[in-house]
């Protein structure tokens, strides 16, 4: 899948134990930016070059990467 800015997508955390995943699994919005940086150095994955910033329901931004996202 790939993602671009407008994508309308679902946030889907599975680990339970993550930090996030009490504020946001499940929610819904629309990513509004994304954002290069170089984690895929670290990781060997060219997908984790890239942080979505998702505009949620509430009007929250955060960043997420790839993994955590799905089409709504």
């Amino acid at each position: 899948m790939a993602l671009r800015k407008g994508d309308e997508v679902k946030i889907d955390i599975p680990d339970q134990q993550d930090p996030d995943y009490e504020s946001y699994h499940g929610s819904v919005g629309e990513i509004v930016d994304v954002l290069a940086d170089d984690a895929s150095v670290y990781t060997g994955d060219t997908r984790d070059g890239y942080l979505y910033r998702v505009k949620l329901e509430d009007d929250a931004l955060a960043d997420f990467r790839w993994r955590d996202l799905r089409p709504v």
